[in-house]
């Protein structure tokens, strides 16, 4: 018997309030016996998207994360953007959904846009649905606070620092999984050891300044403060990245894989005169992250 499948269609950057109501849709398809899959493009797709400009909000592997162990898709296709970039939209929907991925319910936003140069629309694709034999489900916008969820607007609320916003339109805590790489160790040299993590090429940097925030080590949720910028007061140009003090943790995790999640703004990042008021300054972030 071929594998007959519900399908969830889009770039889910952020997966967000709004993409969780189109891949629910698909998942309710398992009580007609279909598996139920995501087809999304690549993070970078979204820089090619106006609204994209500041970044995409999470890399392949973050996005997988939340799609696989919070929502619980059974299979994620993400296939290069060039291998069906140059589609015609009758040759996606005949080619990819049908005969590859054997749809049989395919759901999609109202704004979904597919095929060469994004030149097919929504109900563009219910009529290669009938001729394709699979079912399309649109599902509307979803609205949070009188507006619409989006992934601009939650790019615009992680640029201004406010993440209790971001994280109520998200579903879920706004977090990074990266490796952990080495620094300089100014943190450790004055009595707070931290954490760096760098953010993809291409990928949106929050505000800068320092959070609260909480890291997952094996398995155990710890409270922790996070800068995230420049470390203006150490001389010399450097990309921006994430450092983390894990409040009270004392092991090694340089080479491993690091998740933080943000829970509030504390305040912006700030140049030093010395090292020593540094580390008053940040006594004072660990007492209010506590």
């Amino acid at each position: 018997m071929e594998k007959r499948t519900s399908l969830a269609l889009g770039l889910f950057d952020g997966v967000h309030l709004g993409h969780r109501a189109v891949i629910n849709a698909a998942l309710a398809q398992r009580e007609n016996g279909l598996s139920a899959s995501v087809f999304t493009f690549e993070p970078e797709c979204v820089l090619r998207k106006n609204g994209g400009a500041s970044g995409y909000i999470y890399t392949s592997t973050e996005k997988e994360r939340i799609l696989r162990d919070l929502i619980g898709v059974d299979e994620i296709v993400s296939p290069p953007f060039e291998s069906f970039c140059r589609l015609t939209g009758e040759e996606f929907a005949q080619e990819i959904l049908s005969r590859k991925l054997g749809a049989a319910h395919v759901c999609c936003g109202e704004d979904f846009r597919f095929g060469r140069n994004a030149a097919w629309d929504a109900q563009e694709l219910m009529s290669f649905g009938r001729r394709f034999g699979f079912e399309v489900e649109v599902v509307g916008a979803v609205g949070y606070g009188g507006s619409i969820v989006s992934s601009s607007r939650i790019r615009e609320l992680l640029l201004e620092g406010d993440i209790p916003a971001a994280n109520s339109l998200l579903g879920s805590d706004y977090f990074i999984n990266a490796a952990v790489t080495d620094g300089n160790h100014i943190g450790r040299t004055i009595g707070f050891p931290t954490i760096n993590q760098q953010f993809a090429e291409g990928q949106l940097v929050p505000g800068y300044g320092v959070y609260s925030t909480v890291t997952n080590v094996d398995g155990t949720m710890l409270p922790s403060v996070t800068n995230v910028g420049v470390k203006p007061t150490i001389e010399g140009a450097r990309r921006p990245l994430a450092e983390t003090h894990i409040i009270g943790y004392s092991g090694d995790l340089y080479g491993k894989t690091a998740e933080v999640s943000f829970r509030r703004f504390i305040r912006p990042e700030t140049r030093f005169s010395s090292l020593d008021e540094l580390r008053a300054q940040i006594a004072a972030d660990i007492e209010k992250c506590r």
